[in-house]
């Protein structure tokens, strides 16, 4: 099984948002991006989808949600300026459940965590990154975290 960490599509920008940032929405990039991220997740066998408190988290995987009939799940580890620690311990946790997770995610939180897995022994296949819209394929063994793939963007969005 695993966990897939994605990082939140292209959003609106934050110096043009006037109003509270969780608020702040995907941009038409960003929809377009949140539609391949389900396309690349059709196939996979999702037990569960949660995301950050921001709007653009939720919408980044609302159609992934869909496509399996789930809800998502909104977890406050996941939310933008949360302490990685906690989000490890929710990784950990459902690395100890069977079936796929995809949770979705900041810039803030996704670097830390990983570099934190890597200290504890993550290999890494492949290059690495946090681009918006990207997928972080984490496989585990028990509560274990033992490998990292990353897929930069899904479907080749560029534009």
């Amino acid at each position: 099984m695993s966990l897939y960490l994605v990082r939140h599509a292209h959003a609106l920008d934050r110096s043009g948002w006037s109003v509270d940032d969780l608020d702040r929405p995907l941009s038409d990039r960003g929809r377009s991006q949140a539609a391949l991220i389900a396309t690349f997740f059709a196939d996979h066998h999702v037990r569960a989808v949660y995301s950050s408190q921001a709007i653009r988290c939720v919408d980044t995987v609302a159609a992934t949600a869909d496509t399996h009939t789930l809800e998502v799940e909104v977890r406050r580890e996941l939310t933008e300026g949360a302490r990685p620690n906690d989000l490890l311990e929710l990784l950990r946790e459902e690395a100890a459940v069977d079936g796929d997770v995809v949770l979705c995610s900041h810039g803030d939180l996704i670097p830390e965590v990983l570099n934190r897995l890597l200290r504890d022994g993550m290999a890494v296949l492949g290059p690495r990154g946090c681009e918006k819209g990207s997928v972080w394929e984490l496989e585990t063994r028990g509560r274990d975290i033992t490998r990292g793939v990353y897929t930069a963007a899904p479907g080749h969005v560029t534009a």
